[in-house]
């Protein structure tokens, strides 16, 4: 039995646990209160109080994927990390157990042991999975290895985004699930935009964000910041995120290799660029060496000028260049809500011409209608499955692909 241990300053005494049991630990920090989840290997559970019914019940079964299916051949590596704090630290192992973290405001870092009366507010029992069945455990695995077993080998082209990109938390289980992927056999290829970041350091250097019809107008000095954050700081930040969660990540933008091949699309938005060809050979090069590419929405022309590009619409074009198996787009919103924002009204999945006429009949609207068209172009060209899901849901990627149901929206040729 591999135990992990800590020490509580306050108590004096060292406490040790099964590696294989939930614990539920918990430490002090100034800047925020909140869940904080579970990294690759760890079974992630929501802060179950605050779901509904149907949502608890996805979340535990996420969690008891991601931590039984560690015990197959391809998840078996053991990967150790350590939760340090400035006055005392943790160490785990990852794989096959469920650790919950609660972060509490007060003063001072000390790792602290909750118990299930704890008075945070929450019941720690609704946390803990060390009492799931060992049949349902079995039972997560065996629906899901169909699944790993005709995308085993297969290309998934994710484009990134939402709230997941902005969390902290959202943003380590996402790149949990996309690590996991590449370790069961997936060819991920991950897409990124960075809007958010990209307004902050337009504000930093006193550049004025402007928006034309809901698209960023872009002169030549907004694109060097653009430039800069997309293929910079955030495109770096996430291939340092995925290498440190066990992954094999390099960073790319569309000028490698001339990889993205753009023109201007609108004179009036300056460098906004619009896709007209995408190379694939430097991807499926990296991804026929384990890698995973992670590319930022920079594109370019034979000029060597930058182009921002749509990181939704760039999505589309690479898994059609790439004849990608799946392309996802993580959003902000369940899939495609027919009475929104009523979430029992989610379409689990539908075809090309009943997303046309849902458009047509205004169904589908707003900032939905251009993603619908970018799955519709992408499963007329050749990819076998376009997918909405929300980011902001834990496991969503895993939720998604290797369960019968999934979680959001999926657009089929047929």
């Amino acid at each position: 039995a591999v135990l992990c241990g800590w020490k509580d300053r306050r108590r004096g005494c060292e406490r040790e646990a099964d590696v294989g049991s939930a614990v539920l630990c918990g430490w002090w920090d100034r800047r925020s209160a909140g869940l904080i989840g579970s990294f690759a290997g760890r079974a992630a559970m929501s802060r179950a109080a605050a779901l509904s019914p149907a949502q608890d019940s996805s979340a535990r079964r996420a969690a008891g994927f991601v931590r039984g299916a560690m015990l197959c051949p391809a998840g078996r590596q053991l990967r150790r990390g350590v939760c340090e704090t400035r006055r005392s630290s943790m160490a785990w192992t990852r794989a096959a157990r469920a650790v919950h973290m609660m972060a509490v405001p007060g003063s001072g870092d000390q790792i602290k042991l909750f118990d299930n009366d704890s008075s945070s507010g929450f019941d720690m029992r609704l946390l803990d999975t060390s009492n799931v069945p060992a049949m349902e455990r079995a039972q997560v695995l065996t629906e899901a290895l169909p699944y790993i077993q005709r995308f085993r080998g297969k290309t998934v082209v994710i484009k990134y985004g939402g709230a997941a990109m902005k969390d902290p938390l959202l943003k380590q289980l996402v790149i949990d699930d996309l690590v996991f992927l590449a370790c069961v056999g997936i060819k991920p290829i991950f897409l990124h935009g960075g809007g958010p970041e990209i307004n902050s350091w337009l504000g930093k250097v006193g550049i004025e964000a402007k928006f034309l019809n809901g698209l960023r107008v872009t002169d030549s000095q907004t694109m060097d910041v653009v430039e800069m954050v997309l293929a910079g700081r955030v495109n770096k930040g996430l291939v340092a995120l995925i290498n440190k969660t066990g992954g094999r990540a390099v960073g790319l933008c569309g000028k490698d290799g001339m990889m993205i091949q753009a023109r201007m699309k609108n004179k009036d938005l300056g460098f906004v660029g619009q896709v007209t060809k995408v190379d694939a050979e430097l991807l499926n090069t990296l991804v026929a060496a384990s890698y995973i590419p992670v590319v930022s929405s920079v594109g370019t022309d034979r000029d060597g000028n930058s182009y921002n590009i749509n990181a939704d619409t760039l999505a589309g074009d690479i898994a059609v260049a790439l004849g990608a198996e799946k392309m996802v787009l993580l959003t902000d919103v369940p899939g495609l809500l027919t009475n929104y924002p009523d979430e029992d009204s989610l379409v689990s999945s539908l075809t090309v011409e009943e997303c046309e006429n849902y458009i047509r009949d205004g169904i589908i609207q707003g900032g939905m209608v251009p993603k619908m068209e970018c799955c519709m172009t992408s499963v007329r060209n050749g990819v076998h499955a376009a997918h909405i899901i929300d980011g902001r849901k834990p496991h969503s990627l895993l939720l998604e692909i290797f369960t019968e149901r999934g979680i959001g929206t999926m657009v089929t040729l047929s």
